[in-house]
């Protein structure tokens, strides 16, 4: 993956989590409680692009924040 579009992906990813009032660590324990064994860490590094979001990751960020699969990707 480019990772130029990994580093704008995390960046929105972090905007929307933001926008929502939530925190790293409260963001990566909702995924944990979802069955997404994410660590604050690990959420850390995808908001500046140094991990690889994995599918089942984007759904469930767009069931948490409650937002569309368009909010979260970014051309």
């Amino acid at each position: 993956m480019n990772i130029e579009y990994e580093k704008r992906l995390g960046q929105n990813l972090r905007s929307l989590r933001e926008a929502h009032g939530l925190t790293q660590e409260s963001l990566s324990t909702q995924l944990q409680l979802h069955g997404c064994d994410i660590t604050r860490s690990a959420l850390a590094k995808m908001e500046v692009g140094q991990r690889h979001i994995y599918p089942d990751e984007i759904k469930l960020f767009r069931d948490i924040l409650e937002i569309t699969f368009d909010e979260i990707f970014v051309d």
